[in-house]
């Protein structure tokens, strides 16, 4: 099936809607520690609770969309993130704050798991591959230029203007939806089933093995990248005391390799096959999480022995994170919006899981962070070999020829 030449550039940036929430407002987390008269670490539990909104958020959403179609849900999520982070502007509070962002996840899960399964009713294999390759080209200038954008607009308003930032984007997210957005799932295929039928089909994605296994190595992969996420506003702007402008542009880094190693990817999909370069790159991954870890722990290096293998891991994490979403969903065509917000819960509660212990395990040092991405480098490696090689089932053959069963 074709699809208009601007239609990845909509869902690349419907999908930012994640990246620029969770990343722009990190430099702020000593300010809004100050300023609502929070315990230093407290703020990253905003974090976790947006993870949390988003893990609970995709469920709903998922079965929305392969209910009622692709568009509808998605103006309504985009619509309680838009009214949510207008609440978290005006939050008196840490807990009203970690509330409105608890909200605007719920809604603003809608964007993550929507235009993957946009993708799943479009394209399959290769070409999935190359469609969430150009996804992610334009959802990754997100986390390269959103904390740079929170540090300029710190440095000259209080960190609610960043929320009045994020409030304007989803309206405009909301309106792009509305007037450009067609319905890539046709009425046929919309799968009309009580809430047994809607859990019977949660049960059958779990229990495919190849589901499981390339959702593990995309859960995994986001465990280790937000510990990242969650620990280095600490680690770079009070223990090395580098300015939110600066740590902006060094987050940025990281984010510009996550985007270099996405858009090689698919270059090399057709001469080594996704198995051998989700292989590879998990390897090197674990390779450079170790390293990470051996001189966090023996202070080796300050910054810049954080720097180097943080690029390295987030690069490879580009070769990971879109392979396994495609693996992921390569099997599940009729219930794509399910089976992509399964794959998204899954992911968010090891977010939220590792945004929790990063901000237990922060104690001036990059040790806490840097275990935690070992951790989930060893985990992406297992699920990896864990993977069956078998590509197919009948069962799954069955799934993905019927819709309405």
């Amino acid at each position: 099936m074709g699809y208009p030449a601007w239609l990845p550039l909509l869902l690349g940036f419907l999908t930012a809607v994640g990246p620029i929430t969770t990343d722009m407002y990190l430099p702020a987390f000593p300010a809004i520690e100050a300023s609502l008269h929070a315990p230093t670490g407290t703020a990253q539990i905003t974090l976790a609770t947006w993870f949390a909104g988003l893990a609970i958020g995709q469920p709903t959403q998922g079965t929305l969309s392969d209910r009622y179609g692709r568009r509808g849900p998605l103006i309504f999520g985009t619509a309680i993130y838009t009214l949510a982070n207008a609440g978290c502007a005006l939050a008196p509070d840490l807990t009203t704050l970690s509330l409105m962002r608890f909200i605007a996840g719920f809604g603003g899960a809608a964007s993550m798991v929507i235009p993957r399964a946009v993708v799943r009713d479009l394209t399959e294999g290769h070409a999935a591959a190359r469609l969430m390759s150009k996804l992610i080209l334009v959802m990754g200038a997100a986390p390269i230029l959103a904390p740079t954008l929170g540090g300029l607009v710190l440095s000259v308003a209080s960190w609610h203007v960043l929320f009045w930032v994020t409030t304007a984007y989803g309206a405009l997210c909301c309106v792009l939806v509305a007037a450009l957005l067609p319905d890539t799932l046709a009425d046929h295929r919309r799968l009309r089933l009580s809430f047994a039928g809607v859990i019977q089909r949660y049960i059958i994605v779990a229990r495919d093995r190849v589901f499981l296994a390339y959702a593990a190595m995309g859960g995994f992969g986001m465990f280790g990248m937000f510990a990242y996420i969650g620990g280095s506003s600490p680690v770079f702007i009070e223990t090395f005391h580098f300015t939110p402008a600066q740590f902006g542009m060094l987050f940025g880094m990281g984010a510009a390799s996550f985007i270099v190693g996405s858009q090689i990817s698919p270059r090399l999909l057709p001469r080594f096959g996704v198995n051998r370069v989700v292989r590879v790159a998990a390897t090197v991954y674990l390779l450079a999480a170790s390293v990470l870890t051996l001189l966090a722990f023996l202070d080796v290096g300050g910054a810049w022995g954080i720097v180097p293998p943080v690029m390295v891991a987030m690069a490879c994490m580009g070769f990971v994170m879109p392979n396994s979403a495609v693996g992921a969903l390569s099997r599940h065509a009729a219930q794509a919006g399910s089976a992509s917000a399964l794959m998204g819960t899954l992911q968010f509660c090891l977010a939220a899981l590792s945004g929790v212990l990063v901000g237990l395990l922060t104690d001036g040092t990059a040790r806490g962070m840097a275990g935690l991405m070992l951790f989930g480098a060893v985990a992406v490696v297992a699920a990896d070999r864990l993977r069956p090689a078998a590509a197919g089932t009948k069962k799954a053959r069955q799934l993905t020829s019927t819709g309405n069963d």
